[in-house]
């Protein structure tokens, strides 16, 4: 055994009493050694030794339940408690509790309020995106302002007749459509790949 583990062992009668003591509640030796076993660097076998001389010098109580022992502070060191006083801890017990759902409720809303703020846009990207629209705003109704202003409207009556006489000429012409149109200098809505809406 290292020096360091000697003297740990040494102290460890005095650091389980202090540790169950303040605890004040019931753990078994593999408990107490996990516990303590980073803070005060206990070997396993210590601390099984400390826990039962302290329970034979009566410092602590000791019991089994099945192959397990489980190891507590003496109780007759504390004060006895009245039922006024359990009363009085049991009140407080429930205030607390509804502090502490009211306080969990009041940060879920929170939370969901943070969520929401920082998935929105923030201010100076909004006002790039409503420059953006204004932008593609303008561009439309520059289109619709072109559109209105064109002198060269052909009406769907004029294009039918157009129609009309073109196929009637087509009926003796022994080329294709196409290079009539060619020929004669006509452009159409397919040439610029304009598709017009149904009249």
């Amino acid at each position: 055994m290292s020096k360091g583990r000697a003297e740990a062992a040494a102290g460890a009668p005095g650091i389980l009493l202090r540790y169950l003591q303040e605890q004040n509640r019931p753990y078994s030796a593999q408990d107490v050694f996990g516990n303590l076993q980073r803070e005060h660097g206990l070997g396993k076998a210590a601390v099984v030794k400390a826990l039962e001389q302290l329970a034979q010098q009566g410092k602590i109580k000791e019991k089994t339940y099945g192959k397990q022992k489980i190891y507590f502070a003496n109780q007759d060191q504390f004060d006895t408690v009245s039922d006024a006083d359990l009363q009085v801890l049991d009140a407080k017990i429930v205030a607390l509790t509804a502090n502490v759902q009211s306080l969990q409720q009041s940060c879920r809303h929170m939370e969901a309020e943070l969520k929401e703020l920082t998935s929105a846009m923030t201010t100076p990207e909004m006002q790039k995106e409503i420059q953006e629209l204004k932008k593609e705003c303008a561009g439309y109704t520059e289109r619709l302002k072109n559109i209105k202003a064109a002198t060269n409207h052909v009406t769907p009556e004029e294009k039918e007749q157009a129609t009309e006489l073109s196929d009637a000429i087509l009926e003796g012409y022994p080329k294709s459509k196409k290079q009539f149109f060619e020929e004669v200098g006509i452009e159409t809505d397919e040439d610029y790949n304009v598709k017009l809406p149904d009249p």
